[in-house]
């Protein structure tokens, strides 16, 4: 059969209510479970955002798009060039994607499953919903009628089915094979040194994917995982046309309301609204018509002051994130607004544990153990963010459990260095891209300068964001900026899964997957988040990273812009923005 399958039997399809949802709603009316957090796990399970809300006791706020932008969304008016200064960065296969600002690039005419809000909750894009069996391993999702590509073909199955054979395939290379662990299995003929190397030595396993019918999918997956629908927005997903063959992306077909009609790395990149038939979007508010005709991104290098002056001037109308700590967040002009987010955005300082002297615990223990975390967010970010605990699961997230919070020791530190043979110190170099801003490097000398009292010598090499970014990989010792995501399980079965295709640690545990996946085949909430305590000890544990700190996310944006609001990830979401005079 393959990966994919064909229908085999009937199922549940969307529109059948989950049963633990209702038994979310009595722990929420208990007090148990908080209303942000029945909001996201009933959305999940396939209940609409409006009916989740009735559910939760918020019938005023029922058919609402919960965003700061909806109240200002009641006469909106077509026209105008929304201009945004951002990194271009060379374009390559969307399933290869490594940097949110390569999908923003394209954002508008490729397309994604689900869409999660600023508000983190996920709801149906070209999926018009989905439902999960009881055990959380059969998913099904049903798309949208009515769909066409930009050369009239309608959207169906088939696309869905061809985008998952190709993630799924360690040809394509993509980092989805961790996102979709679950679907997938170890590849016994993988050969290539780099295929192994790179984290791609995995296949789907036969009939995961299954295509019920033109308009249905269905996902079989090896153990549960609630956040299936989430995984569908994670930005190497865009859903490409089935005949995409690697054209340039200016070529490629999208169902989006707008076109991509050149984009120069370093220079800029131009979008224009698509003309030749009304975009099936229109009319959703949560997704809406896109109001604007054309949107250009302008190249500003991360952390580039210029960006602040050229919004005052009237250049451009936003930026892509500016540094909290910089002469970019000082005083505005009448123009210009600081937007800011509560995020789960990372620096994650992390170390390649196959490479010496990374590949002895001891060593890496000692470098975390230096860190004195609380430091961080003051020195960063202007007193924003929160302070990390070196497991990559926020506070934000749902399942976070809240572990004792871990102090500097350096008096431990030495000890351990001298175990492991440096009674001399250590001499290392730690690499930075300043891939979104200078932040990096002030964050990477401030490890640099409480690692010195322990003997831990830390050079900071700074290169340029270009290198890092096609290098980050590779590093031996390296500063990573990971994106936020709305689950923690998610970022850390991208990142920390034993030879998955982001794993730049190598970090290889299997007391650590094997937690992780209990955790995810957790229905309960409380149970999960209990499970989720073991998960972050090994992680915390085995030091794979310094991960100081949560960063905050800021934007600058033009007073003229309204229905505009950031998200968490800085993915670009237009089609509901337009300008106050039109």
């Amino acid at each position: 059969m393959g990966v994919i399958g064909r229908a085999r039997m009937a199922h549940e399809r969307p529109g059948r209510r989950h049963p633990l949802v209702e038994a979310a709603a009595v722990d929420l009316r208990a007090g148990r479970l908080d209303r942000r957090e029945f909001l996201r796990f009933a959305t999940l399970l396939g209940v609409s955002v409006a009916a989740a809300r009735s559910i939760a006791g918020d019938p005023a706020r029922a058919q609402g798009v919960a965003t700061a932008a909806a109240s200002e969304n009641r006469e909106p008016r077509f026209g105008g060039v929304l201009r945004c200064g951002m990194p271009i960065q060379p374009l390559v296969d969307p399933a290869r994607f490594a940097w949110i600002e390569m999908s923003n690039q394209v954002r508008h005419q490729l397309e994604h499953l689900t869409i999660t809000g600023p508000d983190n909750l996920t709801r149906p894009m070209l999926a018009a919903g989905w439902a999960a069996s009881d055990d959380l391993k059969t998913w099904t999702f049903q798309l949208r009628e009515g769909v066409r590509w930009g050369n009239g073909d309608a959207f169906s199955a088939e696309d869905v089915a061809f985008n998952m054979a190709r993630w799924l395939d360690p040809e394509t290379r993509s980092s989805n094979l961790g996102l979709f662990a679950t679907m997938t299995e170890a590849d016994p003929n993988a050969a290539d040194s780099e295929v192994v190397a790179g984290g791609w030595a995995r296949r789907a396993i036969e009939g995961a994917l299954e295509v019920v019918d033109p308009l249905t999918v269905r996902l079989h997956l090896a153990s549960p995982v609630l956040a299936m629908p989430e995984n569908f927005y994670n930005y190497p997903t865009a859903i490409l046309h089935r005949g995409y063959v690697g054209e340039p992306l200016w070529e490629a077909l999208g169902t989006g309301p707008y076109r991509l009609v050149e984009s120069a790395p370093g220079e800029f990149a131009r979008l224009t609204r698509v003309a030749e038939q009304a975009y099936w979007g229109a009319e959703i508010p949560h997704i809406g018509p896109g109001y604007v005709d054309e949107i250009q991104y302008r190249h500003f290098d991360p952390g580039d002051p210029r960006v602040k002056e050229a919004l005052n001037a009237g250049e451009i109308d936003l930026t892509y994130e500016i540094d909290l700590e910089s002469p970019q967040a000082g005083p505005q002009g009448p123009e210009a607004r600081l937007l800011t987010i509560d995020t789960a955005q990372a620096p994650c300082l992390r170390m390649r544990t196959d490479l010496a002297p990374f590949d002895d615990p001891r060593v890496r223990r000692a470098i975390q153990l230096c860190c004195d975390a609380r430091a961080y967010p003051d020195a960063l970010f202007d007193g924003r963010g929160r302070v990390g605990e070196h497991h990559h699961v926020a506070p934000i997230h749902p399942e976070y459990f809240p572990l004792p919070r871990q102090r500097r020791r350096v008096e431990e530190a030495r000890e351990l260095l001298a175990a492991a043979g440096y009674d001399d110190g250590l001499d290392l170099v730690l690499d930075v891209g300043n891939t979104s801003g200078p932040w990096q490097e002030r964050c990477c000398r401030l490890l640099s300068e409480q690692a010195a009292e322990a003997g831990i010598r830390i050079e900071v090499n700074v290169i340029s964001a270009a290198e890092y970014e096609s290098t980050w990989r590779f590093r031996p010792f390296g500063l990573t900026q990971w994106v936020h995501r709305p689950l923690g399980t998610m970022a850390l079965s991208l990142g920390y899964r034993s030879g998955v295709p982001w794993n730049e640690t190598r970090y290889a545990n299997p007391e650590f997957d094997a937690a992780l996946t209990r955790a995810e085949a957790l229905l309960d909430l409380a149970a999960r988040r209990d499970a989720m305590e073991e998960v972050q000890r090994i992680l915390q544990r085995d030091a794979v990273m310094v991960q100081p700190c949560w960063r905050p996310v800021a934007i600058l944006a033009s007073q003229r812009l309204r229905g505009l609001a950031p998200h968490p990830s800085l993915y670009h979401q237009f089609n509901n923005v337009w300008f106050a005079d039109a």
